[in-house]
């Protein structure tokens, strides 16, 4: 990636919503033709229009109850395909020369993983001979190549990791990512009416709310940018005005809590016993082999009494191919000193410095039990307290927690 260069440009990604049809697809077409016209170089990163991966997925599961990952691959990258392809015509009708490209075409280069793969290179040498012959280049976002030349996917949002990849592959001016709301809430304004906008947000406090649950910005993404220091402009597609500008910010420009997100349909895996790191480590191996991401990991190992050693993690079931027979195989190698909680989310508090004191969560604990809702588990970091709640009770601890620390801090 490094030593490439091109002229000033920006990257722009738009999401499935923002393509949602052919009226909107043709709106955004007015949108970076306006950019086009200002004599600015632009790439264009798209997602699958509408609901069009989520009803690919559904016609694999009606023909498979376990497609294969590779396959799987093979046809949700279609999904952006079908949009780079009508936005460039759509662009071309209105007088601008554009070109479509795949990831692969695009020199997005990826390990080799299905479903959820990782970018490790780019190599943008096609797009940026496009762009130098004056064209906008549009690239179907989520998807890439292995080493392998295998076609690969980079799991659910993941056209915003192909966008600041391709930002920093480009030497680009800035990343613009575009959905249907105009920048990051203090929690998601859907839920919560009296959310929030923030105007600006550091990469830790914005990777801390994407890997917690928070929808508009992928966490890799955001890792990226973080590594690459590409600032992120997320703006709405079709309302100007606001945006949220995610960047490094100096230590102490934002203090206490900014956000609070949720997690729903979380699952924490105990396990204990005098096996417990041997057993932990095979779950690791296979969960790894799996493609399984974990998360809060907490290993306890007791050497006077091996029987006391415990360990736990959490997993995101909804974005796992396959839980159920994965548990069944844990479950089945492991034995009974293996545990399964489910009907849980995760609320999350995040923010600057929050493990300077315990005020923060002793506080959030007694709203909670106040309130009868019961906490199962608790992780902390600097920029995010975490608290297992009952699925059902999930949307009243936002609630709650949002009033209490955002609302009342105003």
């Amino acid at each position: 990636m490094e030593g490439l260069t091109c002229m000033p440009c920006i990257v722009q990604k738009y999401g499935g919503s923002s393509l949602a049809d052919l009226e909107k697809l043709k709106k955004v077409a007015d949108l970076i033709a306006r950019v086009k016209k200002q004599n600015i170089d632009v790439a264009v990163v798209v997602s699958a229009m509408g609901k069009t991966t989520d009803n690919l997925v559904g016609m694999a599961r009606g023909i498979s109850r376990s497609p294969s990952r590779r396959e799987m691959d093979m046809l949700l990258s279609t999904g952006e395909r079908i949009t780079m392809s009508l936005l460039c015509m759509a662009l071309n009708e209105k007088g601008i020369d554009a070109v479509s490209l795949t990831g692969s075409q695009s020199g997005i280069i990826t390990n080799d993983r299905h479903n959820n793969a990782q970018v490790i290179e780019v190599r943008p040498i096609r797009v940026q001979d496009e762009m130098e012959k004056g064209r906008v280049v549009v690239i179907g976002g989520f998807q890439g190549v292995s080493y392998k030349r295998e076609i690969t996917t980079l799991g659910r949002g993941g056209s915003d990791t192909t966008a600041v990849a391709l930002a920093a592959a480009l030497n680009a001016e800035r990343c613009e990512i575009y959905s249907d709301v105009d920048g990051v809430y203090s929690a998601d304004p859907s839920a919560i009416a009296e959310a929030k906008h923030l105007p600006e947000i550091s990469y830790q406090v914005m990777q801390e709310m994407s890997t917690a649950g928070a929808k508009v910005l992928n966490a890799h993404a955001v890792q990226f940018a973080k590594e690459k220091q590409i600032a992120i402009y997320a703006r709405s597609t079709f309302k100007e005005g606001r945006e949220t500008v995610v960047r490094m910010l100096p230590p102490g420009t934002l203090t206490g809590i900014q956000a609070v997100v949720s997690e729903e349909d979380i699952i924490r895996v105990r396990l204990s016993g005098k096996e417990t790191l041997q057993n932990f480590g095979w779950a690791l191996t296979f969960l790894e082999e799996e493609q399984v991401q974990i998360k809060e990991l907490s290993v306890a190992d007791v050497e006077k009494d091996p029987s006391w050693s415990k360990a736990s993690f959490v997993v995101s079931r909804k974005n796992v191919y396959k839980w159920d027979q994965i548990q069944k195989k844990l479950a089945e190698k492991i034995g009974n000193t293996i545990a399964f909680d489910t009907h849980l989310s995760a609320l999350s508090l995040i923010g600057e410095g929050l493990n300077k004191s315990n005020e923060t969560l002793i506080e959030t604990l007694k709203l909670l039990k106040e309130n009868g809702i019961s906490v199962s588990g608790i992780t902390t970091t600097a920029f995010r307290i975490s608290l297992l709640v009952p699925d059902e009770k999930i949307q009243k601890s936002v609630a709650i927690c949002h009033n209490r620390w955002v609302e009342e801090n105003v």
